[in-house]
């Protein structure tokens, strides 16, 4: 089983739009697709689609909070959301013929220390009958900053594998505390060693640096050139085929989905690469985030090249 947390979970609305934006006027939308979102639950979604038991957990309150779990109740998620008493936010992403997806991401609601603490009380037992913890995502307005080491902690401590997706100062403090993995990409990576990344082998000389402070697998996304995985067997590099893409909103969360999936399953490593580029691919093909067609999983699947490096 595998239990995604979502602190700051959202209602995602993607507005499709068959005109390109024209700034200043009044323009509308040709199609709302609304769901339970946040990045974990966009892991829950793709992990469940893969075929493995999953609790999605996290935070989320008022009318948006009600209407987020009626959505995951729709899509057969498996949820246990712990009440706070903010107002769960909304994300906008706009889809239209000239600029592709533009993102608007609302800041969260405010948490208190007291609905923090019940949140740390409560995470044990969340994560009781899980082999695999994922932690996705920002944190809402009012949560310690370190919250996600006290939680990588409190995981490890419980024997579960732990995956870390975040970016600033929620992943340097969280690589403190030795997640299994973590998935940064190249902006992260020059943000987190203060540097700039030039090419594919200055990448992996810094992933190298990321695996030896104790972190079991190193995984980053090269986009269009697929995808690195550093672990203790060496250095990997997984190619996708090239695809027709409908919607790479989420395609990073399919990919840690995916890796939760291979965790929990032990695949090795070429295996456990391979699995996440296919997932990833074929949810970039899909038009709803955070799902893909089995078919297409299979084809790309088999066309998918890794190479030890």
């Amino acid at each position: 089983m595998i239990t995604t947390i979502t602190l700051n979970a959202s209602i995602d609305k993607a507005y499709s739009m068959k005109e390109a934006i024209v700034n200043g006027t009044v323009m509308r939308v040709a199609e709302c697709r609304n769901s339970a979102g946040g990045k974990g639950l966009n892991v829950a979604r793709i992990a469940k689609t893969c075929g493995s038991r999953v609790l999605a957990s996290g935070m989320c309150g008022g009318f948006n909070g009600e209407y987020l779990k009626s959505m995951l109740d729709q899509d057969g998620i498996p949820h246990r959301m712990i009440r706070i008493a903010g107002e769960t936010r909304s994300c906008i992403n706009i889809l239209d013929p000239k600029y592709g997806s533009t993102e608007y991401l609302e800041p969260g609601t405010m948490v208190t220390a007291q609905e923090e603490q019940h949140f740390l009380e409560q995470f044990p037992e969340l994560i009781a009958d899980s082999r695999v913890v994922t932690i996705s995502g920002s944190i809402p307005k009012g949560m310690s900053r370190d919250i996600y080491g006290r939680l990588i902690r409190l995981a490890k401590e419980a024997g579960k594998k732990v995956i870390l997706d975040t970016s600033g100062d929620l992943l340097a403090e969280g690589l403190k505390f030795q997640p299994t993995m973590i998935k940064p990409n190249r902006d992260e990576i020059e943000a987190l060693f203060g540097i700039e990344v030039h090419s594919t082998e200055d990448v992996i000389e810094y992933a190298k640096k990321l695996a030896d402070t104790g972190i079991e697998y190193v995984v980053i996304s090269l986009g269009k050139d697929g995808a690195l995985l550093v672990c203790k067997e060496g250095v990997y590099q997984g190619i996708a085929p090239s695809i027709q893409a409908v919607n790479t909103v989420g395609c990073g969360d399919s990919m840690v989905g995916a890796f939760a999936v291979a965790l929990e399953r032990e695949y090795s490593p070429e295996q456990a690469l391979t699995y996440a580029i296919a997932v990833a691919s074929s949810s970039a093909m899909s038009p709803n985030t955070g799902d893909f067609d089995p078919e297409v999983f299979q084809r790309i699947h088999d066309q998918v090249v890794v190479k030890k490096i």
